[in-house]
Order: C-alpha cells, then structure tokens, then sequence
C-alpha cells in the first residue's frame, strides 16, 4: 500500500497541464531546452505546418507548434470565431508551459492571437515572453481595408478562399471536404475580421515582424508594429506572396535562429 505523500493528486495545475496537451502537438522531449517558442498558424492552418521547424533551430529552442480548438486532431471541438475567448483559453491551457523563458510566433491570424495573448499575460500574470515574432499581418492598431469575407454565401467565400490562395485547388474543389471544412474557415476569418484593438502602453519584449514582397500586408503595415513595443523592434521581408512562411521557410528560420542567438547568446 503506498502512502499518502505518494498518491496521485489532480491538482488544479495537474488539470490545467492536461487540458494544456491537447492545445500542443505531440513532441520529443528536449532536456537541453532553454526556452520554448509556441507557434500559431494562420486562418484554416494546423499546428503541423511547424512540425519541421525543430531541426532548423538552435537545439537550446523547444518548438511547440499549438492546436487551435476545431483544427487538426482537434477538428471535432468547435472552433472560435472571437479572438477575446480564443486568447482567454489559450492562456489558460499555454500557462503551465511557461516555467521557463518562452517566446511566440504567429503567421496572419496567428500574430494576432500571439500578441493579445502577450497582453493579455502582462495583465493577469506578470508573464512577458522573450521575444514576440509576428508575421504577414498589419500591425494591430491599423485599420483593415481588406473586405470582409467570414459572411459570404458560400460561393463568392469558395471563390475569395480560391483568390487568397491559401487553400489547396484539390480541397476547394471537392465538395463533401468544404462543407467539413466551411465552419472552420468562417470562424477563422471571422475571428480576425471582428477583432477589435484596444489601446494598451506597448509590450516591453521585443519584436520582430516577417513579410513577404508581394504580400497584400506591406512594409507600411508592418513597420506599425514598432508602436507595439519599448523594447527592440526589426522588420524583415522575403520573398513571395502571404505563405512566404512556407516557400520562403529556409531563410525564414535562418532570421528567426539568429534573433534566438542574440537573446540567448553562446549557449544557442
């Protein structure tokens, strides 16, 4: 018979570390880790466009790709179509993670969420992450001029999907998928479309914005995210249109190991 002291507890943050590994993807453990960096995708993405990342970077950097609820393994839960409940969740399930340095990256619809989740952080638990990199969107407090595109009847939202050139020809054009598929993209746009910033004094972590040449969010849009912090700001393009992050990752993760090895030094 075991004794007390050696009994499982379900604590409240042994609770909260499992509700936090549904929102990671499965990873192998990493000893040498000295921070973790948590990767958000963009609208209609999974967690699995970062699975690669881990080999590109310094080995002291622990990728943690996140699962938004409604994408991936995650495609039965309902998806947010608010960015506020999306952040306040993500916070919860993120915090037990963050024991150590950590830093954020989130592409479009993920440097969104990735900077009120900054804020929301500083806010409520005296957390800021080491760096913030932010990446083909406009800097928040700008106004979108883009159209709205979440409420479209289901035709012209197919036929702007097919314009962005974010979803694959293959998807769009098989029926029976879009309509798996339709919720999730609507909550998505719609979560970026109804978001609403809120003016706070700038984060005091730095930040780096990534852009692509021929994206539609240029180097005005981005150099708007100076205004976000007191700390060290940098802007750097590649080429390509918004999913630079894919046709462009080599230099990319070549950027983003540099940042990491100025913040940690030698031991990167």
């Amino acid at each position: 018979m075991r004794a007390l002291s050696e009994k499982t507890v379900d604590t409240p943050r042994a609770a909260r570390h499992r509700q936090g590994q549904s929102w990671l993807l499965p990873s192998a453990p990493n000893p040498r880790a000295g921070v973790r960096l948590f990767c958000f995708p963009y609208a209609g993405g999974a967690a699995h466009i970062y699975r690669s990342w881990q080999a590109s970077l310094p080995s002291v950097v622990e990728v943690c790709p996140v699962q938004l609820p409604g994408h991936g393994q995650r495609i039965l839960e309902p998806a947010f179509d608010h960015l506020t409940p999306l952040v306040e969740a993500a916070a919860e399930a993120l915090l037990p993670y963050c024991d150590k340095p950590f830093a954020f990256f989130g592409h479009s619809m993920g440097a969104l969420i990735s900077f009120e989740l900054s804020r929301l952080f500083r806010r409520k638990h005296d957390l800021k992450p080491i760096h913030l990199f932010v990446s083909g969107h406009r800097a928040p407090q700008l106004k979108d001029k883009l159209e709205r595109i979440h409420d479209l009847p289901d035709d012209k939202f197919i036929l702007k999907l097919r314009e962005l050139e974010g979803t694959p020809a293959q998807v769009l054009e098989q029926p029976e998928l879009m309509q798996l598929l339709m919720p999730i993209l609507r909550a998505d746009f719609g979560l970026c479309e109804t978001y609403e910033y809120v003016e706070e004094p700038p984060l005091d972590s730095p930040i780096t914005a990534f852009g692509g040449t021929e994206d539609e969010t240029g180097e005005p849009q981005l150099e708007g995210w100076r205004e976000q912090t007191s700390a060290e700001f940098s802007l750097q393009m590649f080429p390509g249109g918004h999913f630079f992050i894919h046709t462009a990752q080599r230099p990319l993760l070549h950027a983003v190991a540099d940042r990491f090895v100025r913040t940690l030094g030698a031991a990167a």
